[in-house]
């Protein structure tokens, strides 16, 4: 698959997949030193702290998919070495990766090369091959599916996790309810 020319220059089809993908061989002689540093920095610049503060709330879109926003702050902030206790490659980011035809790692290597917001949300859209509508009826699905309807391994370790993490006196109607619950939005 060819590289969108919107998406940055050192972009380009993946041999393994066929997928758009970040190239790591730079033929810059030796500029790939300064080029792979430049990718660094920004990649710093755009992680949060995650030991210091939550990453956005499922509910946020990235190229129009629920949870994308919140996997990028994580997958960044696990690149940066910023991650605390949360965990990137989670059941809630693989409800993301598979809807969008991804896999983890190919997700950490967009993120990697330093894009922005727009334009891993570009890249996803770009590789899921679904249509808006499709993708409105998925957020849809994502944004009130109740923890009864996940898989039982999930539905037990979150029966323990909301009681250790959601205050008392708040219920849990839908699964964003306890990430958004825990980070104090609700």
């Amino acid at each position: 698959m060819r590289a969108s020319s919107s998406l940055p220059t050192f972009w380009t089809g993946s041999k393994k997949t066929g997928k758009v993908l970040p190239d790591r061989k730079f033929t810059l002689g030796s500029a790939n030193v300064l080029q792979k540093e430049t990718m660094s920095h920004r990649l710093q610049a755009l992680a949060k702290d995650l030991t210091k503060d939550f990453p956005r709330s499922p509910h946020e879109t990235v190229g129009g998919f629920v949870v994308a926003a919140r996997a990028l702050d994580k997958c960044r902030s696990f690149l940066a070495g910023k991650l605390g206790e949360y965990k990137f490659d989670c059941p809630l980011d693989n409800q993301l990766f598979d809807f969008a035809g991804v896999t983890a790692e190919e997700f950490k290597e967009v993120v990697d090369s330093g894009a922005d917001d727009d334009a891993v949300g570009q890249w996803l859209h770009e590789q899921s091959g679904h249509a808006d509508n499709a993708i409105k009826l998925w957020n849809m699905q994502m944004r009130h599916k109740r923890v009864a309807d996940l898989p039982v391994n999930l539905q037990l370790f979150l029966e323990g996790y909301i009681q250790e993490v959601v205050p008392k006196n708040r219920r849990v109607y839908v699964w964003f309810d306890v990430y958004d619950l825990e980070e104090g939005r609700i």
